[in-house]
């Protein structure tokens, strides 16, 4: 039942392998992973807590880029369908 949810690595250049963006395609990677496994089993609270703390690193690295660069924060997001925050 669990899809491709991946981001594959190709979509980061081997140069970027550790900048913000490809952080947040890796962690949005886990977070979607999460997500799929925490529809078929709704009471496991310790993947919740995974999954919290994924999403607050992923957004401490969004707000960065959006302070940093708004050009590549707006392009990141809008390449990843995922909302900003708030």
């Amino acid at each position: 039942m669990i899809k491709n949810l991946s981001v594959h690595p190709s979509l980061v250049p081997k140069e970027q392998r550790g900048s913000v963006e490809s952080q947040v395609y890796f962690l949005t990677s886990r977070v979607k992973k999460l997500t799929e496994h925490l529809d078929l089993h709704r009471r496991d609270y310790s993947s919740q807590r995974g999954l919290w703390k994924i999403v607050g690193k992923r957004k401490r690295l969004l707000i960065y880029l959006f302070k940093q660069d708004r050009i590549r924060y707006t392009n990141l997001i809008s390449e990843l369908n995922i909302r900003g925050p708030r």
